[in-house]
């Protein structure tokens, strides 16, 4: 239990490190991706975002 909450918790570190980075590379801002501000802190929920990269990565996993 404790190892999956240490997992969780450096993946999370990790994405919100690396948020300004995959803005720019356009991760985000696809119709469906919803930001929004709430208790003074941005969040982002890219919900098209998440659905196109796991759909690349299905496809590439499919043709090797």
């Amino acid at each position: 239990m404790l190892r999956w909450f240490i997992v969780v918790f450096l993946a999370l570190v990790l994405i919100s490190g690396l948020s300004p980075l995959l803005r720019k590379l356009g991760f985000g801002r696809l119709p469906g991706d919803f930001r929004f501000r709430w208790l003074g802190r941005d969040w982002d929920v890219p919900l098209a975002s998440t659905l196109l990269l796991s759909f690349c990565v299905s496809l590439l996993a499919k043709w090797l």
